[in-house]
């Protein structure tokens, strides 16, 4: 029987309708609705910032309907694809997004709107995929300019022509620049916060960054000569010309510091290396090698005794024998590649020293160390970069090493270490000490190191666990996969040199320690939790260092907090009349029934809205003064007094109102605090010398009536008030002491 179609056109057929249902099956699996925001986009839980903008980027350019017109279900598709990305790139929405799931989204509405696919091929990540250019997001910016490195920074938007006309010659000056400056761009389309912290106000903005310095913006024209000179005066790294006169003793100097010499031989025959070429490689080897360069035109003698003959580079680590006669250990490049000669110079340089079990304890008694734990012998550290790290953190006094776990598996058992992985330990012994999660890159790892050894965050596992004990703690919960986490430790090391003292800080990776995590009831990462004593509170805010700090002051001895699962309670919500979540009550402290509440119903929910609201409800610990008191009580009384001149109908008066009130708490007993209505009593303020609202002044008592001007405080930060305040009262005490002496002694 003959087919109804000829052979190879069924085949054909068939061929076409195969793929057409192989592509229809993808697209369907592609935005099926019963599949998370993570597989929408075909990315792990894992995934950075610039990995889910490159995914999203590349089903945008497949999936848009500018390129699906004839399918009916494009918008949709698109919008499922649109929702999961505006999610996933935002860290708050993300956090809620894995702790509760779509639900925990029901009061967003991102999503809803989208580009041209014009937009997403030629306007969306502009630098995502150039190798030469980091591009930098929120978690890695701080990181990164004070990891020590010059950086120049282009803070650019997606949708501003002028940055798009930027781009190539952006490009350009960092292959010219690749090796001496760091170059980078942040993306403030997606990194708002940032760019607004930074006051970065229009775009492109350029700007320089160097640990010790204050950013510099750039002005100049938008050339790549003028970029280059422009950067250029920032390169502290020098060539050094050598001759017959210095050769021998600067080489021998640095030999004795262990620090080799990469020289240039420039001679009649052969090619030399550029003057550019050989300042990009002293900004390269800055620190670990010292860079020179010979004209044998006129050093002819000396290039004779070296048995140099034409132009080459050669390498002398410490130790080298420098005659004609033996070139023992000296290594002759040829290559005029500055990023060829690095790599083999950095080959040639030693690894990090290895510490034995044996040693360990004694080495982390009294000693800062960052040390890589490996599993085996592994030759030489991953990474040449990574060889800079005992430079860079000479000034810190943190010393560079690496340990083998399979020497001793019982130390790193009990450290927690299962993989390889980079620890600090702050000095204060084996037991204090805290492990990098970030990414095993050098100006990470850097920025890791400085601020851990200076900051008050353990490592937590059971033997260390806070139970019952007086001192309160907060305990973030962990995975080192996930994104959101690694951004919150940077502020959570701030944060704890901010409340040294108050409240210990500890980080617990639930990967390890699953059942104490479990036994919290953790869903999602990450998890801030405050312990103090039988009492917990959750942290829901927003994870920055500030926000922190000022939900611990909400629970510093100011105000109780408590949350109810209205799900798991909900009798008790019902009798109470709950009808909408979340609901935020404050309970007075002295109130007659539980009926007797004030109920929030501002706008913001975040920390600083909260404690200015229900700071408002508190008794007032400041006294308000009217002329006459202030006259007898602050000019002629015999206390200290701090006052808070302000006008009822001035915002920052009002925003200022509870944190004066914080400050009062804290100085009560040592000095006394007031308010003066400059509105009611502008005569009074008049004759303190008030031009503006508000004003904090100090009135000291040293034995004789006040000025009325007092002291000006140029802060309206309660702790940073009241610090200043003690450190004045004590200084009056000081005086009156040595006054007291002389009349003693007279």
């Amino acid at each position: 029987m003959e087919p109804l179609l000829p052979r190879g056109k069924c085949l054909t057929d068939l061929k076409r309708l195969f793929l057409l249902s192989l592509v229809l099956v993808y697209l369907i699996a592609l935005v099926s609705p019963d599949q998370d925001y993570y597989s929408l986009l075909g990315i792990s839980k894992e995934a950075t910032s610039r990995e889910i903008r490159q995914a999203f980027k590349k089903l945008a350019l497949k999936l848009h309907p500018d390129k699906n017109q004839n399918d009916p279900e494009a918008h949709e598709n698109f919008l499922k694809i649109n929702r999961a990305y505006e999610v996933l790139k935002d860290e708050d929405l993300r956090k809620k997004y894995d702790k509760y799931g779509e639900k925990g989204l029901d009061d967003q509405q991102q999503g809803g709107r989208y580009e041209s696919w014009h937009y997403y091929r030629y306007d969306f990540g502009i630098y995502d995929d150039d190798p030469e250019i980091i591009t930098l997001d929120r978690g890695e910016f701080d990181a990164a300019v004070t990891s020590g490195e010059l950086w120049f920074i282009n803070f650019y938007s997606p949708r501003c022509s002028h940055c798009h006309d930027l781009a190539p010659t952006w490009r350009e000056f960092a292959k010219e620049m690749d090796g001496l400056i760091r170059i980078g761009a942040v993306n403030c389309g997606d990194n708002r916060m940032l760019c607004r912290n930074k006051g970065i106000n229009s775009y492109p903005s350029l700007y320089v960054f160097k640990t010790g310095m204050n950013p510099v913006k750039y002005f100049g024209d938008r050339s790549k000569e003028s970029l280059m000179s422009f950067a250029m005066q920032f390169v502290t790294s020098t060539v050094t010309e050598l001759w017959a006169g210095n050769f021998v003793s600067a080489v021998q100097t640095a030999f004795a510091s262990g620090i080799g010499w990469l020289i240039t031989f420039c001679a009649e025959q052969g090619d030399c290396l550029t003057s550019r070429t050989r300042l990009k490689l002293a900004g390269m080897l800055e620190g670990l090698v010292n860079v020179g360069w010979m004209d044998c035109a006129t050093q002819g003698e000396l290039c004779d005794n070296l048995d140099i003959s034409t132009s080459t580079t050669a390498f002398f680590p410490p130790g080298a024998t420098l005659t004609n006669k033996e070139r023992g250990g000296v290594l002759f490049l040829n290559t005029l590649d500055a990023r060829e000669i690095y790599l083999e110079v950095m080959q040639h340089l030693p690894d990090f020293q290895m510490i034995s079990a044996s040693s360990l304890q004694d080495h982390l008694a009294h000693h800062r160390w960052l040390i890589f734990f490996q599993f085996g012998e592994t030759g030489k550290s991953d990474g040449h970069d990574l060889k800079k790290l005992s430079y860079l953190l000479k000034a810190e006094n943190i010393q560079v090493g690496k340990f083998d776990c399979l020497s001793a598996p019982n130390v790193c058992n009990d450290l927690y270490v299962y993989q390889p992985c980079v620890v600090v330990f702050k000095g204060r012994g084996i037991n204090d000490y805290e492990i990098h999660h970030g990414k095993k890159i050098l100006y990470d790892i850097v920025a890791f190191a400085k601020e851990s050894v200076n900051s008050h965050v353990v490592t937590l596992g059971p033997q260390n666990f806070p139970g019952k004990e007086k001192e309160p703690w907060l305990v973030d919960f962990f995975a080192p996969w996930c994104p959101p986490c690694r951004a919150l430790l940077p502020e959570l090391r701030k944060a704890s040199k901010q409340l040294y003292g108050q409240l210990k800080f500890g980080t617990l990776d639930c990967t390890v320690h699953e059942g104490i995590c479990n036994m919290h009831n953790i869903r999602a990462y990450p998890t801030t939790v405050v312990f103090n004593q039988s009492h917990t509170h959750e942290y829901e805010g927003h994870h920055s260092s500030e926000q922190i700090l000022e939900f611990i002051e909400l629970l510093n001895g100011l105000v109780s907090v408590g949350s109810v699962d209205c799900q798991k309670y909900f009798s008790l919500c019902h009798q109470e009349n709950i009808q909408g979540y979340p609901e935020i009550r404050l309970f007075p402290q002295k109130s007659a029934s539980s009926y007797q509440y004030y109920s929030y119903n501002g706008w913001n929910r975040d920390a600083h809205s909260l404690r200015r609201w229900a700071l408002g409800y508190l008794p007032q610990v400041s006294l308000d003064l009217t002329p006459q008191s202030f006259t007898d009580k602050v000019l002629n009384g015999k206390e200290h007094w701090v006052i808070d001149f302000y006008a009822p109908w001035c915002g920052p008066c009002q925003n200022f109102a509870p944190e004066f009130e914080i400050l009062a708490k804290a100085v009560k007993g040592k000095v006394k605090a007031g308010k003066v209505d400059c509105q009611a009593y502008a005569q009074t303020c008049q004759s303190a010398g008030i031009r503006a609202y508000p004003t904090v002044k100090f009135y000291p008592y040293q034995g004789a009536k006040k000025n009325a001007f007092g002291e000006h405080i140029d802060s309206h930060d309660a702790k940073a008030i009241a610090e200043l305040l003690m450190e004045k009262v004590e200084d009056i005490k000081k005086k009156r002491k040595k006054s007291s002496r002389k009349k003693d002694e007279l």
